[in-house]
């Protein structure tokens, strides 16, 4: 079995139609996008998991099918932050991938000259929580209400790594490819 994080093309519209529909918590992860065709899921792609200075989305790929996303979002180099985002389908839940790939582009982002790297989950999301502890982010605090899905509110825990903390011992190495 071979996983690799490559930037998402529109070959991949197919692999994350099929993602979009595998878990319910994912609709938060797309903003509400409608991603049942081809055509909707190529122009997410081309939208919203864009690669360029300001964001940059890689798939996390198993045996060449794109099975998920681990993002780097409001790229800042004054300040040297950036934010942080993951996600995948069911079926590559459970295996270790979401926090190998959040680790292997925490180090690309800190070998690019960030310092600090931040990313936030639902407190309702333990998952979420152990994908970050294990990927090195430390629990910062909780933010209030910050995030409403519907008509419903959610408090969102953040978590923080910086270039300086401990890099987390992981069993998975992921490769990155540009």
């Amino acid at each position: 079995m071979s996983v690799v994080l490559r930037p998402w093309n529109s070959g991949d519209a197919s692999a994350l139609s099929e993602a979009s529909r595998s878990a319910s918590d994912l609709a938060t992860q797309f903003g509400g996008a409608d991603l049942s065709t081809l055509a909707a899921a190529a122009a997410f792609i081309d939208q919203s998991l864009r690669f360029d200075e300001h964001a940059k989305n890689w798939a996390v790929v198993e045996d060449g099918v794109a099975i998920g996303n681990v993002g780097v979002s409001a790229i800042e180099f004054r300040h040297e932050t950036a934010w942080m985002s993951y996600w995948l389908a069911a079926g590559a839940r459970g295996k270790g991938y979401a926090a190998g790939a959040l680790i292997a582009v925490s180090e690309w982002a800190f070998g690019i000259g960030l310092y600090r790297l931040e990313l936030g989950h639902r407190v309702n999301n333990p998952a979420s929580c152990r994908v970050a502890n294990a990927a090195g982010f430390r629990t910062e605090g909780i933010e209030r209400e910050k995030l409403r899905y519907g008509d419903v509110r959610y408090d969102v825990e953040t978590h923080a790594r910086l270039a300086t903390d401990p890099a987390p011992a992981t069993d998975l190495v992921l490769s990155i490819e540009d």
